[in-house]
């Protein structure tokens, strides 16, 4: 069964952000099923646009900005 984007629904979405971009936390719900968390990391392009890229590993400075986010995003689930 593909993917449909009208199925999939966003309780939770709070960014952490730092001068070379940003790392969403949110909490999905697809098609009415258990919330599970997403992590996404956002670079700055040279014109200021978000480029999506994978999340891969992050910093202890990356970690510590996004902690709360996850606690805050665990209430959600």
């Amino acid at each position: 069964m593909p993917f449909e984007s009208n199925l999939d629904q966003e309780v939770f979405s709070k960014s952490w952000e730092n001068d070379s971009g940003k790392i969403v936390v949110s909490v999905h719900s697809y098609n009415n099923g258990p919330n599970k968390l997403q992590m996404t990391r956002e670079f700055k392009d040279r014109e200021g646009k978000y480029n999506y890229a994978k999340l891969g590993r992050v910093s202890k400075e990356e970690l510590a900005g996004i902690l709360p986010l996850i606690q805050e995003a665990l209430k959600k689930m």
